[in-house]
């Protein structure tokens, strides 16, 4: 085994500045979900030449499956890298920003360059190995219902023993490989309530009958389920997104429409927060004389990271350490919600990690996920290639016989 990680790493050194470029041009043509056409071909023209198999537009977008067949026994194990941007106007000013309306401000672009070059390398030196790999291109990570659940839908995990996952994070140092055991990322709801009233003139409240009242008691109301309604250890949050109850100075409205997103680390919490949300609206109902259309959509389930293969995932690094890897830490949940959930819910699965944060924060502070201004140190691209072809080459030698 060491032979082959040593080869892994030997080939992953000699391409660092090649990943580097993959990820600065597919940051420079960012694509929001659903619309990622250019990046799909990217990709596909990627492995062209390549000794694979290429499956594409697999589930409700441009999801990509690639297999790596080593023709030998083994187990196999599934890698995941998602390839959508999101639709914010970049900031950053560097010069490979992006030239679309869209921007990688969530490190997608770095997900995919990684992956793609420890793909080829594995492909190069599958005569070393035993079993297979599956590689997961995934559309559509943004934006619900994900392009997850209809890949696995489509039969991408077929077969598929285990999966592994691995997201930059702007908020950890570069050069760190980070985990946490079970419950690891929130579970996402969202919501739509549409409340309905008399409307009327301002001089004459009582004829009327305000939504604009009733939606904002709900607003300040459903706060304290959060605050009254959960046990204290229980993590949760809503947040009322958006409000509509756009009219005029003089008049009352007759209807106003909310939207909220609702966030949890258990499926027992988001079941607890649901029920109380729907409580609220019979309130609000009650109290106001208003009528309700209440449209619950249960999202992205809570990401759970499998103890077996997540401890085997940061003894294999342990293992086989390399000169950028900082440090390897347990760490705390994170809030974000991720449709990698789907993948764990079917097979025993694990999600890392990979600090971005830049060690300059005078020249490149910190900004979050989802900011215009985000920013990735391309240094956690080598350590995210390295950290996964351990936890592969690991798996592949320990796993031989399926």
């Amino acid at each position: 085994m060491k032979q082959f990680i040593d080869a892994l790493y030997e080939q992953l050194d000699k391409k660092k500045e090649r990943i580097i470029k993959i990820r600065e041009e597919l940051h420079a043509h960012a694509e929001e979900s659903f619309k990622e056409q250019w990046t799909a071909q990217y990709i596909l023209d990627f492995y062209k030449d390549l000794d694979c198999e290429v499956k594409s537009s697999v589930g409700n977008g441009y999801g990509i499956v690639v297999t790596i067949d080593s023709l030998k026994p083994g187990k196999t194990l599934a890698l995941r890298a998602d390839f959508d941007a999101l639709p914010i106007k970049e900031e950053t000013n560097l010069p490979f920003a992006s030239k679309t309306e869209a921007m990688h401000a969530c490190g997608h672009d770095g997900h995919t360059a990684y992956l793609l070059v420890l793909a080829e390398t594995l492909i190069e030196l599958k005569d070393q190995f035993s079993g297979e790999i599956i590689i997961l291109h995934q559309n559509a990570e943004e934006a619900s219902p994900g392009g997850a659940k209809s890949m696995i839908e489509a039969g991408c995990l077929e077969g598929v023993d285990n999966v592994i996952g691995m997201h930059f994070m702007s908020n950890m140092p570069v050069g760190t490989i980070n985990y946490h055991i079970g419950n690891a990322q929130t579970g996402r709801d969202n919501f739509h309530l549409t409340i309905h009233g008399q409307g009327g003139h301002a001089s004459s409240p009582h004829s009327a009958n305000d939504t604009i009242v009733a939606a904002s008691y709900f607003v300040m109301s459903v706060q304290t389920i959060i605050s009254r309604r959960l046990n204290p250890f229980d993590v949760g949050s809503i947040t009322i997104g958006n409000f509509n109850g756009v009219g005029a100075n003089n008049a009352i409205n007759g209807k106003v429409v909310l939207g909220g997103d609702v966030r949890s680390i258990a499926p027992e919490t988001s079941q607890k927060i649901e029920e109380e949300i729907r409580n609220k609206v019979k309130g609000i109902e009650a109290t106001f004389g208003v009528t309700c259309d209440l449209d619950y959509i249960h999202d992205y389930p809570v990401l759970y990271n499998d103890p077996d293969i997540t401890e085997f995932a940061i003894r294999a690094i342990q293992s086989h350490p390399f000169d950028e890897l900082k440090g390897i830490h347990a760490v705390s949940p994170q809030p974000p919600s991720e449709d990698f959930a789907y993948y764990a819910q079917k097979v025993p699965s694990t999600f890392l990690w990979i600090g971005c944060q830049s060690e300059d924060q005078e020249k490149h502070p910190a900004f979050p996920h989802h900011h215009p201004k985000f920013y990735m140190d391309e240094g956690a691209l080598i350590v995210a290639a390295k950290g996964m072809a351990a936890i592969v080459a690991t798996y592949l030698e320990e796993n031989n016989i399926k």
